[in-house]
């Protein structure tokens, strides 16, 4: 086999599992209505002048399937993530009792469920286009080898493989939105 289309298949797959661990990271952080700590994972707090993520800075938990809970290292904090909370502007009001920030997350109506579904699929397509990008590259590389030498019915089995990989991760893109879809639907 030609190093190049070796090389290829390498790097393309390697390009699809990243496709698939980025949309991953992207469903996380779609509300479902239980409260989940990655819902605050995009939000960054001025520490000491310095943009640094919530996680880095605080405790962040959930004692409860409507409740977020945050406790930051140092109390000074408390009001700076409050502010970055509400300048996220995500949705959620946070509760400052002065030791913790409580976050109550309220249940999604069905308007926003649908909202929130649309997004889900809007990611998806996102991810697959991705993977159509990819195999466009692999597709080039492989036509160019078959003109530079490379047998053309190895050429044509190897454009096969290419799309049975494309497909592959097409479906655990499909049902990984399909997951989030009930997930999000659920009450």
């Amino acid at each position: 086999m030609s190093a190049e289309i070796e090389s290829t298949f390498k790097s393309g797959k390697v390009h699809m599992e990243k496709t698939i661990e980025h949309l991953q990271h992207e469903l996380a952080k779609i509300r479902t209505g239980k409260a989940s700590p990655s819902m605050l994972s995009g939000i960054m707090v001025n520490y000491y002048g310095n943009p640094t993520p919530l996680s880095q800075v605080s405790n962040v938990s959930t004692p409860d399937s409507k409740t977020i809970s945050i406790q930051p290292w140092e109390k000074s904090m408390l009001a700076v993530i409050e502010q970055a909370i509400f300048a996220a502007n995500i949705g959620l009001t946070p509760m400052n009792d002065g030791e913790f920030i409580r976050i109550n997350v309220p249940p999604l109506t069905e308007e926003r469920r649908v909202a929130m579904v649309k997004l889900a699929k809007a990611e998806g397509e996102n991810s697959k286009v991705s993977l159509r990008n990819e195999r466009h590259k692999m597709l080039e590389v492989i036509k160019q080898e078959v003109k530079n030498g490379y047998p053309e019915d190895i050429g044509k089995r190897k454009e096969t493989d290419v799309q049975n990989m494309v497909n592959e991760y097409t479906d655990k893109i499909n049902r990984m939105i399909e997951l989030k879809e009930e997930d999000i639907m659920k009450v």
